[in-house]
């Protein structure tokens, strides 16, 4: 509710500078202007204005951050477990092929490539379903019912009589980890205040990596049963704690529900932030959307949401193609090379934490330095990176002699690659599908950037012993390179910048209105002080 006070000038003046919030000077200045429109004649609703926007500034100081904060970590949660299905295979692998004790039936390494890549399978089927649902049931409760296949997956997995029945538990876990990793960077966007969005938004790439060094951590003390089982008790967590978290207050105004739209900007705000501006802003989107509104085919011929999606496409493209899997997949044998006394289980345990704390300084530095230069900067050094390697495997094939002192340059590089990705191209992709899109098309053009990742994620790691086979291993290398610098260019020359921006204002500026783009969200505020009063 608006504190705006629809009383004279006089008395409002009398009341204005003893607002918190506001400087003497800037209460001065107002009051000032206010005095002055009434002696050369202007209205009284001018003057209210200058003195409803000073109120407003102070009442929106009051906004809580901390549980915006626990939202986004609740929702994260699911990226957590998303995190477990994808470490899970480097534990496992060892336990299972060839003769392994995992399970009572053998599997060799060629199938068991399929068990890994399946969850990119069921990732890539469910993500445009769920960007249906998701309009259709919300936010929140899509990520509540995720909670099903998560277990039937675990289960299926824990107890699995036969190697097809490893195929489908995957494949249903993918399902689970795909459809959370279009619906949490969603929901995150949707809740958190545009100067703090890039941190929350960064949660969802933070857990997934916690996930994936927790598995790796746990993986190497348990057999792969109890492994499964500890995983499998996760997303119960989960939607224990995320079930008392708000849905989304965009899902809601979309929906005419505007008195729970307000108790859910109360909640992520606090009972004394001044809601009317920011309701009013979603029920403007939302009018525009519906006076406008057109089919889905329609919707995304629109050229913003052209453009929207041709950037998060491409930014999807180049985190699979700069070459991640391909270091990942080497960074035993790197190690093992280096000779610097270090197994295979602590490389994969080093490099989960490399992956952790690098995404965490980008949780802190997301929101102050922005989108672009982290982008940029991670782009630039992992091209360098994988050149490096490059390097290395070449002069390997061509004589091992050549690279008997050279151990310390493969992993010097794979760990600045790891730190690089993690900070940039890790987390930034989702965190800006989630900023992209306008309300009425955000589901479905969501999870066609999320089918386009899973679908490279399992071409890369289908394909990539094909690779090695025709250009060699250094060639491999090389090529992921060339494109991790075609992606820079991308980045320089097509992405915007969406740091403290609203998610209209991003809107306006992918619509080439930049000057309308900024004075936005002054003008909502206008217009809602000025609806009050009257």
């Amino acid at each position: 509710m608006s504190t705006s006070s629809s009383n004279s000038s006089a008395g409002a003046e009398e009341q204005a500078p003893r607002k918190p919030g506001t400087s003497n000077e800037e209460s001065s200045h107002l009051l000032e202007a206010a005095e002055n429109g009434a002696k050369y004649g202007s209205r009284q609703a001018d003057q209210e204005n200058l003195l409803g926007n000073m109120v407003h500034a102070s009442t929106e100081n009051k906004s809580k951050k901390l549980p915006q904060y626990v939202a986004a970590l609740a929702a994260a949660g699911g990226a957590f477990a998303a995190g477990t299905v994808l470490g899970w295979t480097s534990p496992a692998q060892p336990q299972i092929v060839d003769g392994g004790e995992g399970y009572d039936f053998p599997v060799s390494g060629t199938q068991f490539s399929w068990v890994g890549s399946s969850i990119n399978l069921g990732a890539a089927c469910v993500c445009i379903p769920i960007g249906f649902l998701i309009s259709l049931i919300g936010r929140k409760l899509t990520m509540l019912m995720l909670v099903l296949p998560f277990l039937v997956g675990w289960a299926m997995l824990i107890w699995a009589p036969s190697v097809g029945f490893l195929y489908a538990s995957r494949f249903i876990l993918g399902l689970a980890g795909g459809a959370f990793c279009v619906t949490a960077p969603m929901y995150t966007g949707e809740i958190a205040q545009k100067d703090i969005r890039g941190t929350l938004g960064s949660f969802f790439q933070l857990m997934i990596t916690m996930g994936i060094l927790f598995v790796y951590a746990v993986g190497a003390g348990v057999s792969v049963f109890w492994l499964s089982v500890i995983c499998g008790i996760i997303p119960i967590v989960f939607g224990v704690i995320f079930f008392f978290m708000p849905e989304s207050p965009t899902y809601l105004v979309a929906k005419g529900r505007s008195e729970s739209a307000i108790k859910s900007i109360q909640w992520l705000r606090g009972k004394e932030y001044d809601y009317a501006p920011e309701i009013e802003e979603l029920r403007e989107t939302d009018r525009e959307i519906r006076e406008n509104k057109v089919n889905l085919f329609a919707a995304l011929n629109r050229p913003v949401t052209r453009k929207a999606l041709a950037i998060s496409l491409g930014l999807m493209f180049f985190q699979q193609l700069c070459g991640i899997n391909a270091v990942i997949f080497y960074s035993s044998k790197i190690f093992l090379d280096a000779n610097i006394g270090i197994g295979s289980e602590w490389a994969t345990i080093m490099i989960g934490i490399m992956q952790v704390v690098a995404t965490f300084v980008s949780t802190l530095v997301v929101d102050k330095l922005g989108r672009r230069i982290l982008l940029l900067a991670s782009g630039s050094v992992m091209a360098l990176s994988t050149t490096a390697i490059g390097v290395y495997f070449f002069l390997q094939d061509q004589d091992q002699s050549k690279v008997d002192d050279l151990g310390w340059l493969p992993v010097a590089s794979l760990c600045i690659f790891i730190l690089m990705f993690s900070i940039g191209y890790g987390p930034v992709p989702w965190l800006m599908m989630g900023e992209l899109f306008a309300t009425d098309i955000k589901g479905f053009a969501g999870s066609i950037a999320g089918t386009s990742n899973w679908l490279l994620a399992f071409v890369v790691t289908k394909t990539f012993d094909d690779l090695n086979d025709a250009l060699g291993n250094g060639g491999t290398f090389w090529l992921f390179a060339g494109l991790t610098v075609l992606g820079v260019f991308f980045v320089f020359f097509a992405v915007p910048e969406t740091k403290g921006k609203s998610l209209n204002e991003i809107q306006q500026e992918l619509a080439g209105n930049r000057t309308i783009a900024t004075t936005t969200t002054t003008a909502t505020t206008t217009q809602a002080v000025n609806g009050q009063e009257k």
